[in-house]
């Protein structure tokens, strides 16, 4: 299986508003950058597609490593959260719906492909890769004028 590394990060302009997405992928000296927009969308989403658009990028099944900036995405894997949101039929301890189900739903059905590690990383550090993301993720949102 080749060896991947993936970076990922999400921006949004407003909570809700649009937002971007972006993932570095590095294997074997070779480096992808991917990005994208959404016009109305949460920061939370933004992290999970960004994963979920750098996974579905791997034209084969790879051992990744994914770095996130985002508690949110690592610890739903690493903390087991979605085995237990799975468990009481995607609800959370407080019986409430989770959010973002289907970003979720697809990210298990990546996971089912390659094989993940999941890394959390301090956001805005000094990890470049990670920066890249976070400028390519801002740049994914259009500038618009709200003056007129």
């Amino acid at each position: 299986m080749k060896e991947v590394s993936i970076y990922t990060d999400g921006a949004c302009r407003g909570n809700p508003g649009p937002g971007g997405w972006a993932a570095v992928l590095l294997y074997n000296g070779y480096r992808r950058e991917i990005s994208g927009f959404e016009p109305a969308t949460t920061n939370q989403r933004m992290e999970l597609r960004a994963a979920v658009e750098a996974l579905k990028a791997l034209r084969e099944p790879c051992r990744v490593r994914l770095y996130s900036d985002s508690a949110y995405l690592i610890n739903a894997f690493r903390l087991g959260w979605l085995e237990r949101w799975q468990r009481n039929g995607w609800r959370t301890v407080n019986n409430l719906p989770v959010d973002n189900q289907d970003l979720w739903r697809e990210l298990l059905n990546l996971t089912r492909k390659h094989q993940v590690e999941w890394i959390k990383i301090k956001g805005h550090a000094d990890t470049k890769e990670n920066l890249r993301c976070d400028e390519l993720a801002r740049q994914a949102i259009p500038r618009q004028d709200f003056s007129s």
